[in-house]
């Protein structure tokens, strides 16, 4: 019998709905309206942010977030099959979100509190409530709970149920408890839809720091100098939610559509620099477009494989005047796909959508870095088989840091597969070729790709 080549390409059920949420600012709406927002590719919207007050009054007009900007992102979500939260907190002052919430959550407050909350949410035509409590602090965990547990109680009422998610630390603050918060989000992890991990702001000119990246997928074995810790990774931080008990499918990882941008000191420009006390660098943030705009030069690129981040390193003839400057690229973007998968979480989560966004570019190349996650999401896919006489060979397209499992049958529907080969593409992600040894007089063959494997 000659051999047919049906292919089915698919990821495991759980990876099917790999989430992509993306926070969408109200202030930003002006510059990237809600009709440029690619819901084919954002699973989940959360309008940012509604500043809360230590009485749990909510303030919403300050950050953009009007009853105009509520409708028009409400309506084009919904129109697309997408659901829209409201965000409440950030860390938009120097003391951040938690004297508000500590106000608001306090056993006087929170009835109110929620009341306000839940009243803006069902007004404004919201999906659910999005949680950024910042900074997070061991000794804030008793009114948390509390929160937390009133609102979804709260959320719950509504046919049917609100969503409830929550931006969490990717580590805690300096001097705090190592796992308090990872033991606490485990405790309670089945009020939430998602954790999403702010896997990002990972480095900064502190005392006794290096020059590290923003947002590195792994921390390649490097240690503080002379002997500390390791430097903070997306990995890292992963690792302390599911080694304290959080279910990886109720996590998602952070990409950031902006970079650092380091300079001065004795002169900086690579990651792993140290700097004398007396000369310290700057830090400053960029939005990816400002970066692409105003730095980038393919010469100056590079990729760091230990840590799978990307970077520019730029020199110059006064040493004060050299760059470091630590980003997401489409490379980064692809690749936290790839992790994402390998370590089973629920998905991603950008922060945020319009700093990725090129007014002057044509709609389809407006947002590249979210067009790389869409072409992430797209595979694994078959694009060619081959016949030969002993053997099939087949093409499928890959992802940096992807894993896969390709397997065969003779039948379908089939509860039984064969596998052929599992593989990890290279760093860079590329098309793989698979060769099955077969012959033409063998029955025919059904194939597919798994990822992870």
């Amino acid at each position: 019998m000659v051999l047919i080549g049906i292919l089915s390409a698919f990821c495991l059920p759980a990876r099917a709905d790999l989430w992509v949420t993306g926070y969408y600012p109200g202030w930003e709406q002006s510059g990237m309206p809600a009709s440029n927002i690619d819901f084919t590719v954002v699973t989940l919207v959360i309008h940012a942010v509604l500043t809360v007050n230590p009485d749990g009054s909510l303030d919403a007009t300050g950050n953009g977030v009007t009853v105009a900007n509520s409708a028009d992102l409400v309506s084009r979500a919904h129109a697309a099959g997408r659901p829209v939260l409201i965000s409440v907190g950030g860390a938009a002052t120097s003391a951040g979100s938690e004297p508000g919430f500590l106000g608001a959550t306090s056993s006087t407050n929170l009835p109110g509190f929620i009341n306000n909350l839940t009243n803006f949410m069902a007004s404004r035509g919201y999906d659910g409530v999005d949680i950024d409590w910042e900074p997070f602090y061991a000794s804030d965990i008793p009114q948390f709970t509390n929160f937390v547990n009133a609102l979804r109680a709260a959320l719950n009422t509504f046919p049917p149920a609100k969503l409830l998610t929550a931006a969490v630390g990717a580590y805690p603050p300096y001097g705090d408890s190592p796992t308090a918060q990872y033991a606490m989000f485990a405790a309670i992890q089945n009020q939430f839809d998602q954790l999403n991990i702010m896997t990002y702001d990972l480095a900064g000119p502190w005392p006794g720091w290096v020059t590290w990246f923003n947002s590195p997928i792994f921390d390649g074995g490097y240690h503080f100098p002379p002997s500390g810790p390791l430097v903070p990774s997306v990995d890292g931080a992963v690792g302390n939610y599911l080694s304290n008990g959080v279910a990886p499918d109720k996590l998602g990882i952070g990409m950031a559509f902006y970079g650092d941008v380091w300079t001065g000191g004795s002169g900086v420009w690579q990651p792993r620099q140290s700097w004398p006390t007396t000369n310290v660098p700057t830090a400053s943030q960029q939005s990816y477009q400002a970066i692409m705009s105003g730095y980038y030069q393919s010469n100056l690129y590079h990729w760091d494989t230990n840590a799978q981040a990307a970077y520019l390193g730029i020199t110059n003839v006064v040493p004060t005047n050299d760059l470091f400057i630590s980003y997401d690229d489409q490379h980064t973007c692809q690749a936290k796909i790839s992790y994402a998968r390998n370590q089973r979480l629920g998905g991603v989560m950008i922060w945020e959508l319009a700093q990725d966004y090129f007014v002057t570019l044509p709609a389809g190349q407006r947002q590249p870095l979210l067009q790389s996650i869409k072409q992430g999401l797209a595979t694994p896919a078959f694009t060619d088989i081959q016949l030969g006489s002993q053997q099939v060979t087949l093409g499928f397209a890959g992802l940096p840091l992807g894993a896969y499992r390709v397997q065969w049958t003779s039948n379908l529907p089939a509860d039984n597969w064969n596998t052929l080969v599992v593989t990890n593409t290279p760093a860079t992600g590329s098309a793989l070729l698979v060769t099955d040894p077969v012959t033409r007089d063998e029955p025919q063959r059904f194939y597919r790709v798994e990822t992870p494997p």
